[in-house]
C-alpha cells in the first residue's frame, strides 16, 4: 500500500514553488513527438473526463495517429470520478484534482505509470513535476491548472471587492456558492487568515461557523446551471459568488460589468491531474494518450479551446498570445501573491472535513426561497 507520510514542510515547499512556475513564462524548445514502440495497441481507449473538457480534435487526431478509437464518459465532478472508480468501473484514462489523487493512491485505485512511454513529460514545467503528494510522478502528471476566486456584479456590490469577506458582506441580498467541499472550507479558512490546508480542529471549527453564516443567505449554483455562475450574475438573482476562470470568461463576455477577483488573502490554487485506473486493461496504450497530449501542439491546443492554462511550458509559444495575456487565465505574480494550493489530507484530517462539510450541508439555507 502507498505510504501516506507526508511532511509538512516539504509541502509548503511545494506550494511556495508552484506559485513561482505560475508566474514565470520559460522559452522551450518543444519536443518531438515520440517515436511509436511496435508494442500492441487496444482496439478502444476509455476516456472519462468532464463533459466537453477535452477538445474532440485532439481525440480526432489521436485516432487518425494510432487508429485507437476513443470511447468517451463524462462525470459531473471528482468526488464523482473518484466514486465510480472506487466501485470498479472501467476506464483507461481519467483526470483528477490533486486531493483526490492523494486519496486514490492511498486506495491503491491508480496504475504506476511507466515513465518511459512518457516522455513528453519533460514539457510539463519543472517545479509541476515530482510534487509531494506523488513524488517522481509514479501515479500522475498535472495537465491543467486555475485559481479559485471570486466573481461580481461590479455595477450592482456596492464597493470593491478585494477580500474572502466581501462574500459575508451585509449589502446586497444573495451569494452564490457550490457544492465543493475543499473549495468552499478553504475560503472560509482564508477569510479567517488560516491555511487551506489546516490539520487544527478549533480552525476548522471557527470555519464551519463562517459557512453556515453564509449559507443562511446564499444560493448553490447547481440549481440553475452546472457548470457556471455566469447567467445567474448576469440576471442579477446573485452579485457575487465564488468562481473560477470559466465563470469569470463567461461573464465577461455576457456583460462586462461581470468581473473575476483573486482575494487579497490569495486565490485558492487548483491543479487537474492525468492518471489511469487501476481497472484499466490497456495501460500502454493509456501512457501513449498522455503522451499524445503532452506534445507542445496539443496541450497549446486545449488551451486555446478551453480556456484553461496547461502545465506544459513547451507549448506556451503556441498558444494564443490573447490567452496567455489574459490573466483570468494566467494571473500575474501579483495576483498569485498569498495563494494557496489544496494539498491531499490524511485520512484522519480528511475524517475531520468530511464532517465539517457533512454539519454545513445540514445547515438551513443555500436554496431557492
Amino acid at each position: 500500500m502507498v505510504s501516506w507520510s507526508i511532511h509538512i514542510s516539504r509541502w509548503k515547499a511545494v506550494a511556495s514553488s508552484l506559485i513561482l512556475v505560475l508566474i514565470t513564462t520559460v522559452a522551450c524548445t518543444p519536443a518531438a513527438p515520440s517515436t511509436p514502440t511496435p508494442l500492441p495497441l487496444a482496439d478502444e481507449l476509455t476516456v472519462y473526463y468532464w463533459d466537453g473538457g477535452m477538445p474532440q480534435a485532439i481525440f480526432d487526431a489521436f485516432t487518425e495517429e494510432y487508429g485507437v478509437k476513443i470511447n468517451f464518459q463524462s462525470y459531473a465532478s471528482y468526488a464523482e470520478a473518484q466514486e465510480q472508480i472506487r466501485a470498479g468501473k472501467v476506464v483507461d484514462v481519467t483526470f483528477l484534482g490533486n486531493d483526490f489523487v492523494g486519496e486514490s493512491m492511498h486506495e491503491e485505485l491508480l496504475a504506476a505509470l511507466n515513465l518511459a512511454n512518457i516522455p513528453n513529460l519533460r514539457n510539463v514545467a519543472a517545479n509541476f513535476r515530482d510534487l509531494a503528494f506523488d513524488p517522481g510522478n509514479k501515479y500522475s502528471i498535472p495537465f491543467a491548472w486555475g485559481t479559485s476566486g471570486l466573481v461580481v456584479r461590479t455595477d450592482l456590490f456596492g464597493k470593491p471587492v478585494t477580500s474572502w469577506n466581501d462574500l459575508w458582506a451585509a449589502d446586497f441580498q444573495k451569494a452564490g456558492i457550490w457544492d465543493d467541499r475543499r473549495t468552499m472550507i478553504g475560503l472560509a479558512l482564508r477569510s479567517l487568515g488560516y491555511s487551506v490546508n489546516t490539520e487544527t480542529p478549533a480552525e476548522l471549527e471557527a470555519a464551519l461557523d463562517r459557512l453556515v453564516e453564509l449559507k443562511a443567505r446564499a444560493l448553490f449554483m447547481e440549481q440553475f446551471d452546472p457548470w457556471t455562475s455566469a447567467p445567474e450574475l448576469n440576471s442579477g438573482r446573485i452579485v457575487i459568488a465564488l468562481g473560477w476562470a470559466y465563470d469569470g470568461l463567461t461573464g465577461r463576455d455576457m456583460n462586462p460589468a461581470i468581473a473575476y477577483v483573486i482575494p487579497e488573502e490569495g486565490a485558492i490554487l487548483w491543479l487537474e491531474n492525468v492518471v489511469i485506473p487501476a481497472t484499466s486493461p490497456h495501460q500502454y496504450t493509456a501512457e501513449l494518450f498522455i503522451n499524445f497530449i503532452l506534445r507542445p501542439e496539443m496541450s497549446a491546443q486545449f488551451a486555446n479551446e478551453t480556456y484553461y492554462a496547461v502545465t506544459n511550458e513547451a507549448a506556451k509559444p503556441l498558444i494564443d498570445p490573447a490567452i496567455l495575456s489574459d490573466t483570468i487565465v494566467f494571473p500575474d505574480s501579483e495576483m498569485l501573491a498569498n495563494s494557496q494550493l489544496t494539498l491531499p489530507l490524511s485520512p484522519a484530517v480528511r475524517a475531520l472535513y468530511d464532517d465539517v462539510w457533512a454539519r454545513f450541508m445540514a445547515a438551513p439555507g443555500g436554496m431557492l426561497e
